[in-house]
């Protein structure tokens, strides 16, 4: 039979089974090796190049990696690997790498990572896991997804907490200022995104936890938009929590994430979820009565029983492609892009009300928008039927778009979008 490259590649089931030597066939896995060297933002051959590792469809123009981040080849085939080895040999466990690995990649220590499915998970231990009686307060935004308002929400009823929230501040200054004013002697916890998902607003994490630390508090982060889009130091950050996941900006298998919890906070938060690995090992089910031991003197108290491996393995090859373009080089390019999209919004004239700031720092890689007399269902729809893939914002009433571009988006597919809304305003 005649070998048909075009066929070869198109093929789904022949991309699930390709090898990285595969994938220099595509004229770009060259790129992935990158050796720490500084790449231009606006390098568009390397960054055309890195795109031809993604078997994103070019059908679609997707500028929705807020809500699902696609992983490139090398992190496909480190999945189909790993998973068909424990299948063929019998293999057990396989995830022992990735705490440090992880732990590496967002400054922290290996015992202080949790492994769990995604942020809601991580965020869900967190909150339940924390000391908290009737009247004590949390502070939350006005722009939470459901997974970090719903467990507090959730507190709220159960055990008669009270939330107070604020609406992030177009400068960092002002939004730690609303912070400030909120915190009473009743407060005991900061739960806020990092990014919310609304409008992609960078929040100053580092001040917000320092504030927190001098007011005796808990500083509990939703990190569902950190992870993979900026260079992270938690440590230097000075969070207690850190809950985020492996499938949006690192790009990685979905169902994985971790959690982070400070070394010194881990007695605080309390753990709930036992099974294999939770415990100190001195727990003895066979002694009248039965003995109890402790917990494990890791973040492993937070997760156990068995874990996939060809998921782990995964998030493990997501970090290795990560680094080897290199975290900043990333970063800078989606930053980027970010700031290309917010430059087109503002084009409109008034048109199009931009609800991301314009702060450097306040900014990264996703921006929230309106148009002004057009129904963001409608235009939603609209990109829709032009396989134009955004998001519609309904969380909180906003009602409101958000487009997101990550390392595989151009300026072309911005300028794409822009093209739909100038159709929409007429």
């Amino acid at each position: 039979m005649k070998f048909d490259r075009r066929n070869f590649i198109k093929s789904a089931t022949v991309l699930a089974v390709l090898t990285l030597k595969e994938m220099q066939s595509l004229a770009a896995a060259h790129q992935i090796k990158n050796e720490g060297k500084t790449i231009d933002d606006d390098d568009d051959t390397y960054w055309h190049n890195v795109r031809q590792l993604f078997p994103l469809t070019k059908d679609w123009t997707y500028l929705n990696n807020g809500t699902f981040g696609p992983s490139p080849y090398p992190v496909i085939d480190a999945m189909r690997t790993a998973q068909m080895d424990a299948d063929i040999n019998g293999n057990y466990g396989s995830y022992d790498e990735t705490p440090p690995k992880i732990a590496k990649f967002v400054g922290a220590d290996r015992d202080e990572i949790a492994l769990t499915h995604n942020v809601t998970e991580g965020i869900n231990i967190a909150c339940w896991g924390v000391p908290l009686k009737r009247g004590d307060e949390v502070i939350l935004t006005t722009h939470e997804h459901v997974g970090n308002c719903a467990p507090w929400m959730n507190r709220q009823k159960l055990h008669g907490i009270v939330i107070r929230k604020f609406t992030p501040a177009p400068t960092a200054a002002e939004t730690l200022n609303r912070i400030n004013s909120l915190i009473s002697p009743y407060t005991r916890v900061i739960a806020i995104p990092h990014i919310p998902c609304t409008q992609g607003q960078v929040l100053p994490v580092k001040e917000i936890c320092q504030l927190a630390k001098d007011k005796g508090l808990f500083s509990l982060i939703d990190g569902a938009h950190g992870a993979g889009m900026m260079p992270l130091d938690l440590h230097d950050m000075g969070c207690d929590t850190y809950a985020s996941c492996s499938h949006k900006w690192m790009l990685g298998p979905k169902g994985t994430g971790f959690l982070y919890v400070r070394k010194g906070f881990q007695d605080t938060v309390q753990s709930y979820y036992g099974g294999g690995g939770t415990d100190d090992g001195k727990w003895n089910l066979m002694t009248t009565p039965v003995t109890i031991g402790g917990y494990a003197h890791s973040a492993h108290r937070y997760f156990g029983g068995t874990q996939a491996n060809g998921l782990y393995t995964g998030v493990n090859a997501a970090i290795d492609f990560i680094e080897t373009i290199g975290q900043k080089n990333i970063h800078n390019r989606i930053k980027s892009l970010g700031k290309y999209t917010q430059g087109r919004l503002l084009e409109f004239d008034g048109r199009v009300e931009l609800l991301t700031p314009t702060e450097s720092r306040s900014r990264c890689a996703v921006n929230g928008f309106r148009i002004k007399g057009v129904d963001y269902q409608k235009f939603f729809e609209t990109c829709g039927k032009n396989k134009v893939r955004i998001r519609a914002v309904p969380e909180m009433g906003l009602n409101c778009l958000r487009v997101s571009t990550h390392i595989y988006n151009n300026r072309d597919e911005v300028d794409k979008l822009m093209g739909l809304i100038r159709k929409a305003i007429g």
